[in-house]
Formats: structure tokens, C-alpha cells, sequence
């Protein structure tokens, strides 16, 4: 098991820029697949990107492509979701998702480790 979490959420501006991070305890971080998942009110939690566990290959949800960049330092355990060109519908509850895997995950059932959730407000 691993222990996620997040931070740098916040209030912004339409057009403006946040950077999340989420922070991980546990051993052997490296073989975690990582997530970033949000929920907006009334609306299911949807994947917004994944990183594989070296971090060469990333999946973004068309949503976000070209806005959100996922990255991560292995080294200090800790996931990064930088988000560009906020839009007021990007508003939601962000979530740092963790599975260990050999493979990129694409659904949010499957991903078993999640964090409390940061709060973005992206104001028109």
C-alpha cells in the first residue's frame, strides 16, 4: 500500500496555471502506476491523465490534452499534474490515484490507492 497526498490546489483565474502534487509514503514507488482523477459536483470521477512507472509513456483525456502535463520524480515519490489554459469547466476535486502494474491504467476503478483530494476553482 501506498499513502497519497496532494497539494497545490487553489483558486485561479480562467486562462491561468496550477500545479499539483502528490506526495507518496510507502516503499517501492517506482512500481506504481500514477493517476490524476477529478469530480466535479454531481458528476462521476473521470481520469484526466496516467504516467507509467518510469515515466515514458502518459495518457491524457482529449478533455485536457495540450493543457495538462502528468509527470513524476521517482526520487522524491512525488506526481505532478501542471495545468495550463484553465477553463471554469477544469473546476473539480482533484485525486492522486495509485496501482502497481506493468501496464497504463485507464479506468478509475482500476486504480486502488487514492489521496484526500485537492480542491481547483477556476473562475470565469
Amino acid at each position: 500500500q501506498v499513502q497519497l497526498v496532494e497539494s497545490g490546489g487553489g483558486l485561479v483565474q480562467a486562462g491561468g496555471s496550477l500545479r499539483l502534487s502528490c506526495a507518496a509514503s510507502g516503499r517501492a514507488f517506482s512500481t506504481y502506476v500514477l493517476g490524476w482523477c477529478r469530480q466535479a459536483p454531481g458528476k462521476e470521477r473521470e481520469l484526466v491523465a496516467a504516467i507509467m512507472r518510469t515515466g515514458g509513456t502518459t495518457y491524457y483525456a482529449d478533455s485536457v490534452k495540450g493543457r495538462f502535463t502528468i509527470s513524476r520524480d521517482n526520487a522524491k515519490n512525488t506526481v505532478y499534474l501542471q495545468m495550463n489554459s484553465l477553463k471554469p469547466e477544469d473546476t473539480a476535486v482533484y485525486y492522486c490515484a495509485a496501482r502497481q502494474g506493468t501496464r497504463l491504467l485507464y479506468r478509475v476503478q482500476d486504480y486502488d490507492n487514492w489521496g484526500q483530494g485537492t480542491q481547483v476553482t477556476v473562475s470565469s
